[in-house]
């Protein structure tokens, strides 16, 4: 491709010594799982953070996984969030015998709607199911916080948990606070794609609570006690090795300064492409800031999405939808009853949604060779 999707081989070539030293340094020592890389990793970034704890793991997904089993989330449980997000938020509730609960989303924001959240959990208390609501998992879509001053309250005086999905949104702000500082907890993934990736797997969960911490420390290794072979609870293999988070931080050393470039590069797609018809750029809500995780616009229909995703693919553009489908219409989520018209707006987003090469490393001629294909 002419234009790369996300180009990591142009960030590898600003960290590339210090990554190699990193990885030498693992290979000198040899402690290739839960090395001092680790620590230094999770001291680093929950200091960026502004928590107190940061416990590095396997996955994003496993970040999830263990922040509810922390939480003693299970059969029986209602955990509310959004539709329209990667299989892994509703996944990680499921797996654990508990119950999504879907909340439909903000149609300029597209994270979930703190109104429909408010329904969802009054449905739920004063109906007839059967489900005891237990927590609440927002999700940052693509970057941007999602509404934490009526989530964190609404969650908190119903007596239920908070979680924040960060997967994609690790370095963004809410009203100049690191989006990892609220909640229960936070979670994030370290992918590849994410605006802070590794070379393979990774997570990280954070927290403020001393006592959560130390159940997530726990379940990350098999539930492990004080001592290596004692078991006190039933927990995962959720651990990072140590090569991954040396890639991590030399990774950081750049991630304030990419973060700026991606703000850059997204500024530059809203002034070149802002004033094309039926086409709808991204608004982040005021006082807060968004990483860009992705540069998704509306298109005016689904027959529109597909005649400018064409132009782009003739013109040898990658083009992508995140995301096609919403998981309450998703096989796996099928015994959950949910059906066409069930979140309207997560709908009608999902059919208009598509997104632009972003990343730090973006040339401005090329963002002016996409938004001209775009109008042509």
């Amino acid at each position: 491709m002419s234009i790369p999707f996300i180009d990591l081989k142009a960030q590898y070539r600003q960290v590339e010594d210090a990554v190699k030293k990193g990885i030498d340094g693992v290979l000198e020592h040899g402690a290739y799982v839960m090395g001092p890389e680790i620590r230094e990793l999770e001291s680093r970034l929950s200091s960026f953070s502004a928590v107190r704890h940061a416990v590095g793991c396997a996955s994003g997904t496993d970040a999830l996984i263990m922040a509810l089993m922390a939480l003693e989330v299970g059969p029986g449980d209602a955990v509310f969030t959004t539709p329209f997000t990667f299989m892994a938020t509703a996944e990680s509730i499921a797996i654990l015998g508990a119950t999504p609960v879907f909340v439909d989303v903000d149609p300029v924001t597209f994270n979930i709607d703190p109104d429909d959240l408010r329904r969802k959990i009054r449905e739920i208390k004063d109906g007839q199911s059967e489900l005891t609501p237990k927590g609440v998992i927002a999700v940052d879509l693509f970057g941007q916080p999602a509404d934490y001053d009526r989530i964190e309250p609404l969650a908190h005086n119903n007596g239920l948990f908070l979680i924040v999905d960060a997967a994609q949104s690790f370095g963004a702000t809410y009203k100049g606070k690191p989006v990892c500082s609220f909640g229960d907890m936070a979670c994030t993934s370290f992918f590849p794609a994410k605006p802070l990736g590794c070379y393979g797997d990774g997570g990280m969960v954070f927290a403020q609570n001393d006592e959560l911490h130390k159940l997530l420390v726990s379940v990350r290794v098999h539930g492990m006690g004080e001592e290596k072979y004692e078991n006190v609870r039933l927990g995962i293999n959720g651990r990072l090795d140590s090569m991954q988070a040396a890639v991590l931080l030399a990774k950081f050393e750049v991630f304030p300064d990419e973060i700026e470039k991606r703000q850059q590069a997204a500024d530059r797609y809203n002034e070149l492409l802002g004033d094309i018809a039926d086409l709808t750029v991204p608004v982040v809500a005021e006082g807060n800031t968004s990483v860009w995780a992705q540069y998704s616009l509306l298109a005016r229909d689904a027959e529109h999405r597909e005649e400018l995703m064409g132009k782009l693919k003739a013109a040898d553009i990658p083009s992508v939808i995140y995301y096609p489908k919403p998981l309450h219409l998703q096989k796996a989520f099928a015994n959950l009853g949910y059906s066409e018209g069930s979140f309207p707006v997560c709908e009608d987003v999902a059919s208009r949604i598509f997104s632009l090469p972003m990343h730090p490393y973006l040339k401005a001629e090329d963002q002016e060779t996409i938004a001209q294909v775009l109008k042509g």
